[in-house]
């Protein structure tokens, strides 16, 4: 990525069939060729977006950023151009996996993060990690992700903003009976700590949860800049030397 100013920020709100990786790369591919056409420089899908929230199906699902269902999108982020973080379950080295985010890069590296704070019930199913918060340079900027429960956690946020964050991105599963709560966190965080914080929901159900829906990116000074309503969407934010703006466009996938 070029070392200016200006960044675009685009949240995909997708939809994930349960434990079918090669039929969900292909969805976020379609993601990442719409997310190129927009000049987008930062794309973020869900929580487990890869492999669905059916946590007990997480253990058969594991990846690493070198394994071969994901070249289809190692390939389009290099040829887009742009980072994009997928949600996967990852290695713990252990019987039970992460539930982890995986960042691929336009030079071609990637960067593995594991959650760090568990949702009640997850512990069933997965283990936290214990990886350091994830800083992830981004020209001028510096992201730190998260991923769902984690954003409720003031502490979480805090740790991101003590490693020079400027940005504050989060894949999330969330339900319309958590959404305002957690939408004030990302507001708050985006308020208290200068992030540009960007929040990318689930599209449709998934592991028996009906997905709110609304991805959402505040600026930094928490103005909401855009949201989405139901079904797939490219939430989008850029910043330019006339500030920030939001934009919203539906996908056709």
């Amino acid at each position: 990525m070029r070392h200016v100013k200006s960044i675009r920020l685009a949240a995909a709100q997708s939809s994930s069939v349960a434990g079918a990786l090669a039929v969900n790369v292909a969805h976020h591919c379609q993601f990442i060729e719409a997310a190129r056409a927009a000049a987008v420089d930062v794309l973020v899908f869900p929580e487990l977006s890869l492999s669905g929230y059916e946590l007990a199906l997480l253990a058969g699902c594991v990846l690493d950023p070198g394994n071969a269902v994901l070249a289809p999108i190692r390939e389009a982020a290099l040829l887009a151009g742009l980072t994009v973080v997928v949600g996967a379950p990852i290695s713990s080295g252990q019987a039970f996996p992460h539930i982890g985010a995986i960042a691929f890069c336009p030079d071609g590296r990637a960067v593995v993060y594991g959650k760090r704070l568990l949702h009640p019930g997850e512990e069933r199913f997965v283990l936290p990690s214990s990886t350091p918060i994830c800083g992830l340079p981004l020209g001028d900027d510096v992201a730190a992700l998260a991923i769902c429960a984690e954003i409720t956690h003031p502490e979480h946020a805090q740790g991101a903003a003590a490693l020079g964050a400027s940005m504050y991105l989060a894949g999330v599963l969330i339900t319309e009976a958590g959404y305002a709560a957690d939408a004030e966190c990302m507001r708050h965080y985006a308020e208290h700590h200068g992030f540009a914080a960007l929040m990318a929901n689930h599209a449709g159900p998934s592991g028996g949860y009906v997905s709110a829906g609304r991805s959402a990116i505040w600026a930094p000074g928490g103005e909401l800049l855009a949201e989405a309503g139901k079904g797939h969407q490219l939430v989008m934010a850029s910043k330019s030397t006339r500030g920030w703006q939001g934009e919203v466009r539906a996908v056709d996938a």
